[in-house]
């Protein structure tokens, strides 16, 4: 097959297809932007100082921002910006699927003009490659043209953003054609169990089985490596023996991924063990259809709620952090209240650095946003699920059963797995956030306070009359914060119900009965 055919075809189709196709080359905008984000940050280089006492002569004085400007910090909001691919790679994920019965009506059609498997897997590869190209090059330009608008000192000479450095080439080169190839190849491995036929259809060779353990495993291990982070470190500063940078990445990031999977696959469960509890005790009509959609396709959940799920377990991990940083203002305002009475002086008005709250700000703005796109996902996710089977809701309302139970059927199968899952992605969240940054703080110190007519230069005095204090606090369960994430997450998906209780009137006319 020529390129110039494949593109053709790739990009042939109905108002649906060309709705996919944006909607991919959009997420795959936003992600290669979060990745030219992170690498710009990574570019940022660091100036050595010949001074050992100078611990502040390595910043880079030109950002007003200390995230930028200090090197200690940027590996952390690197990994903030690379972290949020996540739930734009799972929008990204269910956009793929809008349209996807007509998207198999056309692929069957191919087949029936002569193409072979390979060359039908092959357009469709090609789809999701050619749309992620074109959001990844778009994310260039906007990148490139950003750093021209933005780059312009504020009144303090200082740069808002670090548009004083670039990438290298190689790294721009494979952060803008690897997104489209990843699509391209995560479109074929999806497509491995799927034989397209000339006749029509689409068959799926080896369906589902019942969710099993496999999500609890995840879980377990994700939290087994967050939990190894801290005694490594202690570890190899007590032994003098420094860690690769690598490890710890692997760590965090291994960790987070498996905590994540397990989440999501544990939504299938979920799903299963909701429907089957529904078919045994549910009376109504609209709760036994969702019983019956949830046991035969459990992962539908997981399918739906990935990016959702992604984005609260971000969240509540920001959480965890955010009511860490807090404890440790409130520990320097004590530290130095008790510093103050220890030495007898009055005490002082001490103004906390408010620097890492800011941060988590930040942080809980960009999940906000996170937020909104894994809803919009899952609206995308829904609304195709009903079109899908809107033969078989025509059918059932020809029968007889009135529009109203089945919007209320699909709000049952939508919430009844979303809201367990959510309550099981905070938990999660928030137990990885402790981990990684402790659940106690510990302030101290010490003064001399000698009687008249000493004085602590000498080191005898300063000895007998040293007065150590030392602070514990356990860092509090945001309990507030977690709750105002769920309860986001939970409107959503309402929202979501909403919407799907006004697409099932369109999706269930007499016409849809003649659908193919």
């Amino acid at each position: 097959m020529k390129p110039a055919t494949l593109v053709r075809l790739a990009l042939a189709g109905t108002r649906t297809d060309a709705l996919r196709v944006v909607l991919t080359g959009l997420s795959a905008l936003l992600a290669t932007l979060a990745a030219l984000a992170a690498a710009t940050v990574l570019a940022i280089p660091t100036r050595h100082v010949t001074d050992p006492n100078d611990h502040w002569g390595g910043n880079s004085d030109q950002y007003r921002n200390h995230l930028l400007a200090e090197p200690g910090l940027r590996p952390g909001l690197a990994i903030a910006l690379l972290l949020l691919l996540i739930p734009v790679l799972a929008l990204a994920g269910q956009c793929a699927r809008l349209g996807a019965p007509s998207r198999d009506r056309r692929l069957a059609a191919i087949r029936l003009a002569g193409a072979t498997p390979r060359q039908a897997v092959l357009i469709a590869a090609g789809e999701a490659g050619l749309a992620g190209l074109v959001g990844s090059v778009a994310a260039l330009a906007v990148y490139l043209v950003g750093r021209r608008v933005l780059g312009h000192p504020g009144p303090d000479g200082k740069l808002a953003l670090p548009t004083d450095v670039l990438p290298p080439a190689p790294v721009l080169a494979a952060l803008v054609l690897g997104l489209p190839v990843l699509a391209a190849l995560a479109t074929a491995i999806m497509l491995r169990r799927v034989t397209l036929s000339p006749f029509g259809v689409v068959r799926r060779t080896d369906p589902r089985g019942v969710p099993g353990i496999l999500p609890g495993v995840l879980i377990g291990l994700g939290l087994a490596a967050f939990a190894a982070i801290k005694p490594l470190t202690e570890s190899s500063e007590r032994l003098h023996w420094r860690l690769p940078g690598w490890s710890l990445l692997a760590l965090l990031f291994g960790g987070n991924a498996l905590a994540l999977l397990g989440v999501v696959l544990g939504a299938g469960w979920i799903s299963y063990n909701t429907g089957r509890v529904l078919h045994r005790l549910a009376r109504r009509p609209a709760a036994l259809l969702a019983a019956r959609r949830l046991l035969a396709d459990p992962w539908s959940g997981s399918r739906t709620l990935t990016a959702l799920l992604s984005c609260v377990i971000f969240g509540a991990g920001a959480s965890a952090f955010r009511a860490y940083f807090r404890t440790l203002q409130e520990m320097q305002v004590e530290s130095q209240r008790l510093s103050d009475l220890a030495s007898g002086r009055p005490p002082m008005r001490v103004d906390p650095d408010t620097f890492y709250l800011d941060t988590m700000s930040l942080v809980n703005l960009a999940v906000l946003v996170a937020l909104v796109l894994a809803a919009g996902g899952l609206l995308v996710s829904t609304g195709e699920g009903i079109v899908a089977r809107r033969r078989s809701y025509a059918n059932l309302v020809a029968g007889g059963v009135p529009r109203g139970v089945l919007g209320r059927s699909i709000g049952w199968q939508v919430l009844a797995p979303a809201v367990p899952a959510i309550l099981l992605a905070l938990a999660v969240g928030a137990v990885l956030g402790r981990m990684f940054s402790g659940d106690r703080v510990t302030e101290g110190g010490s003064s001399c306070v000698p009687p008249p007519g000493l004085s602590c230069t000498d080191p005898a005095i300063a000895d007998r009359y040293q007065r150590a204090y030392e602070v514990h606090r356990l860092v509090p369960v945001p309990f507030g914060q977690l709750a105002l994430f769920g309860a986001g997450a939970l409107a959503a998906v309402l929202v979501t119900v909403g919407v799907a209780g006004l697409v099932i009137r369109a999706a269930t006319s007499v016409e849809e009965l003649r659908v193919g």
